[in-house]
């Protein structure tokens, strides 16, 4: 009977729906008990250093507030809430799979356990778990983070991503609970995105007044040195906790990570082809064709590699700032988007090597727009506000950018069009300069943080001169780039919007009416539309994939019919530099980022 007894309450204590991980609309593609993920090499050697780059400058070690310029590789962005999920200090109670659009398993917690009414998740925290001071994560840890990170004083990305959730409630010593205030379906699964530190860390302050406290965390590096805004070092911890778990598996493998600041781009490829990095991501196709060459290419001690992905880009594009009553006009809005010509810059500038961007969800088939609505978009479309700008979108084609062939004569109906817009929105040109009924000229001006930008920003600015409209772009120091677009204080900026495999509560921050006045949200543009917010909540609200996905289709069409951005182009491959030492697993993960797949699957093969 005592034995009987003991096994019900063992029973009690750990729900019979507690999982190992969970897949959004699907089942998880790794079973309880797997041994590593596919895509890395589990037995791949550690040691070695790794140099890397970054550009500017850096004056905090904090990266979840919104003040002032993080250290490279703490993997969290304060301005945007980008869950690099591989940051090199923090871990989180749950890490994410790259060969999977959405799955969590855990990592803190060695077990999930969703309420069977949806209404709250409870996470059983790895006993083994430490922080880098030796103390062991436990639940007030988990709650701690939790409210400091949902504080005024932290980033206002995280209230906007875990506005649904009520509280994190300390069920015992390695239990944690949080309670939310409506269904959610994919809550349980962003909860689990929570990067976990120690009280110790913050020794009483607020989180806002952390600058250069070294963080004490659970990750796989801890911070050795610091050359404030010149280069910080990360060392790996040999008492690293998850070292064997089957999520950490062959991962981490370089004994120390040291990024060095340059001036700009250029510094950082001077240094790679000196020998000075180990490895360099470049992201402009002229340089990466005409300018990596020498004599360390040629005898092979640097190797180039185009390394194709399949991974969401998001919309890469100019984003207008419609807090601006001359960008409140989409007929304005649509005549800069025609002057864009990205043919000719893919044929002059890129060598036909990137694509043009077609959506806010590019390279997720089921998520982007198709030329008209699908039944299932129409049957979400059925139950919002039947606005005149919804009903177009239903009605219109899906509103793609446009393409001038590549021909002189194609960019002029463009730009033929698009004096006539500004023309029917008032503007007219006389005086040398396109001017509204006041008299004032249209001038706007974009801050760039290096000179890389200025080969697609000149020919732009060229063909919006021939509509009147004068384009200046501004080099600028990367801090007050920062700060101005915090705060809301520009005209046009470039920015990527979406990209999400698996959209949900981030909506809120990108587009949400809520976010447009909250200064560091991800809503640059100043989105304000009752229509945007009623589809967010559907696809928040969505059951499984495949509503997910209408809704998501829906809220792709209607954001390219009322052309809130210039729509750029993407990448079909990384392009990295690097030393021949550097080895990577063959296997590569189609949802993976190239800054995070080179400091968790590569490794360095000692002479």
């Amino acid at each position: 009977m005592r034995f009987l007894m003991a096994f019900l309450l063992l029973c009690s204590a750990f729900p019979a729906w507690a999982v190992h991980g969970m897949g959004m609309g699907y089942e998880p593609k790794y079973p309880a008990g797997f041994s590593h993920f596919d895509y890395v090499r589990p037995d791949a050697p550690k040691g070695g250093r790794l140099q890397l780059s970054a550009s500017g400058s850096f004056d905090k070690l904090n990266p979840f507030t919104l003040r002032g310029q993080v250290a490279a590789g703490m993997g969290y962005s304060g301005n945007g809430f980008v869950f690099a999920e591989y940051g090199l200090i923090f871990d989180s109670l749950t890490t994410s799979s790259e060969d999977e659009p959405f799955s969590r398993y855990g990592l803190l917690a060695e077990d999930i356990s969703l309420a069977p009414d949806q209404l709250s998740v409870q996470f059983r925290l790895n006993p083994k778990a430490r922080f880098s001071n030796g103390d062991p994560v436990l639940a007030q840890d988990v709650k701690y983070s939790f409210d400091t990170l949902t504080s005024k004083q932290a980033s206002p990305t995280f209230r906007a991503y875990w506005a649904d959730i009520a509280q994190a409630v300390v069920v015992d010593r390695l239990t944690i609970r949080f309670d939310f205030k409506r269904r959610n379906s994919e809550l349980h699964m962003v909860i689990g995105q929570l990067p976990v530190f120690s009280k110790a860390w913050t020794q009483g302050k607020t989180i806002d007044q952390i600058f250069l406290e070294h963080p004490v965390a659970s990750g796989p590096y801890v911070i050795k040195h610091v050359d404030l805004g010149k280069s910080v070092t990360y060392q790996r911890r040999k008492d690293y906790w998850a070292a064997d778990l089957p999520v950490r598996k062959g991962m981490f493998n370089f004994d120390e990570v040291e990024y060095v600041y340059y001036r700009d781009r250029l510094g950082e490829e001077e240094a790679v082809k000196a020998g000075d990095l180990d490895a360099l991501e470049e992201f402009s196709i002229s340089a990466w064709v005409r300018r990596y060459k020498g004599r360390r290419f040629d005898s092979g001690e640097l190797v180039k590699d185009e390394i194709a992905h399949t991974r969401a880009t998001g919309m890469q594009g100019i984003v207008m700032n419609l807090r601006q009553p001359r960008f409140a006009d989409k007929r304005v809005r649509t005549a800069i988007a025609l002057a864009f010509d990205f043919d000719w810059l893919n044929n002059r500038v890129f060598y036909n090597r990137r694509a043009r961007t077609q959506s806010y969800f590019q390279n997720s088939a089921d998520l982007m727009a198709g030329e008209m609505p699908t039944p299932e978009e129409l049957q979400i479309a059925a139950r919002l506000e039947q606005t005149p700008a919804l009903l177009a979108a239903l009605r219109d084609p899906v509103v793609r950018p446009a393409s001038s062939g590549g021909t002189a004569e194609g960019l002029r109906k463009n730009l033929l069009r698009a004096r006539q817009l500004l023309s029917e929105a008032g503007w007219t040109y006389r005086d040398g300069a396109l001017r509204n009924s006041a008299g004032d000229p249209f001038v706007m001006t974009i801050m760039i943080p290096d000179r890389s930008s200025e080969i697609v920003l000149a020919p732009y600015a060229r063909n919006l001169g021939k509509i009147g409209i004068e384009l200046r772009y501004r080099l600028s120091d990367a801090s007050l780039i920062k700060k101005r677009l915090d705060d809301f204080d520009f005209d046009l900026a470039i920015n990527i919007l979406g990209g999400s495999s698996s959209p949900g509560n981030e909506l809120y921050d990108d587009f949400g009416s809520a976010s447009a006045d909250e200064k560091g949200s991800q809503n640059l543009s100043g989105i304000k539309d009752k229509t945007i917010d009623q589809l967010i909540e559907e696809i928040v609200k969505s059951p499984d994939r495949k509503a997910i996905a209408a809704g998501a289709r829906l809220l792709d069409r209607y954001l390219l019919h009322q052309q809130y951005v210039v729509p750029m182009y993407y990448g079909r491959q990384f392009f990295i530099a690097r030393k021949n030492y550097l080895q990577h697993p063959p296997a590569l993960p189609p949802h993976m980022l190239a800054g995070s797949w080179l400091l968790t699957m590569w490794w360095r093969e000692q002479p």
